[in-house]
């Protein structure tokens, strides 16, 4: 099934009812995960559903779509170790593994049975391994449905831009380290559409994400899923196309990252596939154009007959 959205709304309306980023952190819970603390939001009432941020940002990046989910679902965020308001340590193995454990872990200790998931681009591949596990019977908790937005889910078509690949190379620590806010903001900009690009407020906002608790020093280290997808491309890939939950791909077609190239691949490997695009859209679709994004999801769980 194949949708296409022109990107809509005007940038006032795209804006309301957002939370500035002090008030989503005063919101939020910390817990404790192998003794560093970890950031979370919930709110709202109904069935939980887990949403799961990307590289390089965190929870934040779902603040303008969160009052429309929380209308009807019981919402569940957090930013994973390395990310956002979370502890950033230095001197730790970061992978998608570990952050897997992390998520699975907090689900369970909330004493969830069931949820449904809509990640983003690092929160996919964690997705993936998800349902890699409850295929192998080693989920403890039921995976009900599964969406999913821009992300490198095919390693073979992802198109990385030049300070990713430079950060992921040998050099990636000084660069990481010496990243200016102008080199950051130059970089990030180019991910986003043309119709509703990020306003000065939020890239200030963005950067105070990556910099908090000295988040600059281990960009090199976390960016480092990128070959991890490469290397376990077969069991994440295998599991997208082995899943048995209904599945539906959100995506934003001006990415240069993870757009087209990624829907097509996901078109072509993916059993009947569900594929929502939106145009004039870029890598942050719930962040550019949430409407459009709650309207496809809402869309999406009524298919289900939720």
């Amino acid at each position: 099934m194949e949708q296409v959205i022109p990107g809509s709304g005007s940038k006032a309306e795209q804006r309301q009812d957002t939370y500035t980023l002090e008030a989503w952190q005063q919101a939020g819970k910390w817990f404790s995960y192998d003794g560093h603390a970890i950031f979370s939001r919930m709110a709202g009432m109904g069935e939980p559903l887990v949403l799961l941020h990307g590289f390089p940002t965190a929870s934040w990046d779902w603040n303008r779509i969160w009052p429309m989910l929380a209308s009807s679902y019981q919402l569940l965020s957090l930013d994973m170790l390395g990310f956002g308001f979370s502890d950033k340590p230095r001197d730790y193995a970061y992978s998608i593994e570990d952050q897997t454990d992390l998520v699975q872990g907090w689900v369970e200790g909330l004493g969830l049975t069931s949820v449904h998931l809509l990640a983003h681009d690092y929160g996919s591949t964690v997705v993936q391994e998800l349902l890699a596990r409850d295929q192998d019977g080693a989920l403890p908790f039921r995976v009900e449905s599964v969406c999913l937005l821009n992300g490198g889910l095919f390693p073979e078509v992802h198109n990385p831009l030049f300070i990713q690949k430079v950060l992921k190379s040998p050099l990636g620590g000084l660069i990481s380290r010496g990243l200016t806010r102008s080199a950051f903001e130059r970089n990030f900009r180019r991910l986003f559409g043309d119709r509703n690009p990020p306003m000065q407020q939020d890239m200030e906002d963005f950067w105070h994400l990556l910099t908090y608790n000295n988040g600059r020093g281990i960009l090199h280290q976390l960016i480092q899923f990128m070959e991890e997808r490469r290397c376990h491309r077969n069991r994440w890939v295998g599991a997208l196309r082995n899943a048995s939950q209904p599945m539906r791909l959100i995506t934003g077609t001006a990415d240069p990252v993870s757009g087209s190239a990624m829907a097509r691949r996901y078109r072509e490997l993916i059993p009947a596939p569900d594929v929502v695009s939106l145009r004039n859209v870029g890598h942050y679709p719930h962040f550019e154009s949430p409407w459009d994004v709650f309207s496809a999801y809402r869309d999406f769980r009524a298919s289900l007959g939720d």
